[in-house]
């Protein structure tokens, strides 16, 4: 997930697409930032950095005031920078560990929300195909143990019906490195495979029983489109954006779901009621309802709920207007990057939560938090 002076926040290492372009509105040029403006640090998770590079840039736009310098050191770094307070906020694809709560000083001392989500798809190299490949979380946990070797296999043969499969081994491609993707991906598999959950495990890094390894998206992605009959995991985004072929997985209705913004927000939408308070955090894989993708997860950002470790009530203004309008008025930029928006009951519980925090134990008043709602494109899940 992937700088400079412009880049915000927060999943994964669910991998990202490896270009990023802003384009200025022709009747609206760029301004010049203020000799004075507030400048501000963060850093974490590497999946949404190409999003969070185009924020940064849209909003210093509208705001040449305000710098924001996103470092994309992955999750645990950025975890280790807030709790240090060497920033102003961090980013994480998983969600606080009990142990890295209590090191930032405990529950009631932190605000954690979801700024946008993300899937994890199954991207294979099976010629001879014109549509998507159904897949169901067990039979994926059986390839990646290596109980199902060929890919024209009786049970995925069954789940695909008039598709010529062929007679194909499986090169099941992992990540070899720790990642937010791994994370996600083994615990969906783990909840849907008792044996899988006994033998591999979840984590951010597992021992796999058979097939190859490649570092980060891009390499997982290379094994897979270099490897006839090859299965891989990575982020949606990534696989579009590169035009890796991935199937569709059955959710918890028995519906085979493809991967795309509105059925991960979907995802969201359903966990929402779970979400209460200052911690909004919460597993959106194998989430129930019509027309969910069933390996989606959140990525989050992290800051002291009282800002004593920014230095001016400017800064903690400043910063804190950045993150209503990323995760207000902006998310329809998240869909367009092939990111999954937050949906309006999502967007709701975070704005609840942004109202709480302080500086110095007093209220600040948040830039474009009272102002007239702002139309958020393309933001909402399809509604099935």
């Amino acid at each position: 997930m992937r700088h400079a002076a412009t880049a915000l926040l927060v999943l994964a290492t669910l991998g990202a697409p490896s270009m990023v372009s802003t384009v200025l509105a022709a009747d609206e040029p760029a301004k010049t930032p203020a000799a004075n403006a507030v400048r501000l640090q963060a850093s974490g998770a590497t999946f949404p950095q190409p999003l969070y590079d185009r924020l940064v840039v849209e909003y210093e736009r509208k705001n040449p005031g305000v710098q924001i310098s996103y470092q994309g050191v992955g999750s645990g770094a950025g975890i280790r920078n807030i709790t240090d307070k060497i920033v102003a906020f961090a980013a994480s694809d998983a969600p606080l560990s009990k142990k890295e709560l209590e090191a930032l000083g405990g529950p009631d001392a932190v605000i954690e929300f979801p700024t946008c989500a993300g899937g994890v798809v199954p991207a294979y190299q099976v010629p001879g195909l014109d549509k998507p490949l159904n897949f169901t979380g067990e039979i994926i946990a059986d390839m990646y143990m290596g109980k199902i070797t060929k890919w024209n296999d009786a049970r995925i043969a069954a789940i695909n019906p008039g598709v010529t499969l062929p007679d194909l081994a499986i090169t099941p491609v992992y990540r070899s490195d720790g990642s937010g993707t791994t994370f996600v991906f083994t615990n969906y598999l783990s909840t849907q495979s008792q044996e899988f959950q006994g033998s591999v495990g979840k984590g951010k890094q597992v021992t796999w029983p058979v097939g190859i390894g490649g570092k980060g998206n891009p390499g997982v992605a290379a094994a897979v489109q270099s490897t006839a009959g090859a299965l891989g995991y990575v982020e949606m985004n990534f696989a579009m954006s590169n035009n890796i072929a991935f199937g569709a997985v059955q959710n918890k209705e028995g519906e085979f779901v493809l991967a795309s913004s509105d059925s991960i927000s979907a995802a969201g939408d359903a966990a929402a009621g779970s979400m209460k308070g200052t911690l909004l955090t919460a597993d959106l894989w194998n989430q129930p309802g019509k027309g969910v993708y069933p390996i989606s997860a959140f990525t989050y950002v992290i800051y002291f709920k009282d800002l004593n470790n920014v230095k001016t009530q400017a800064e903690a203004e400043a910063m804190m207007g950045f993150l209503w309008w990323a995760t207000h008025d902006a998310q329809g930029i998240a869909k367009e990057m092939l990111y999954a928006p937050l949906s309006a009951s999502v967007r709701e519980k975070v704005g609840m939560a942004l109202r709480q925090t302080t500086f110095q134990g007093s209220s600040i008043q948040i830039p474009g938090a009272d102002a007239a709602p702002t139309k958020t494109t393309n933001a909402e899940p399809a509604k099935n």
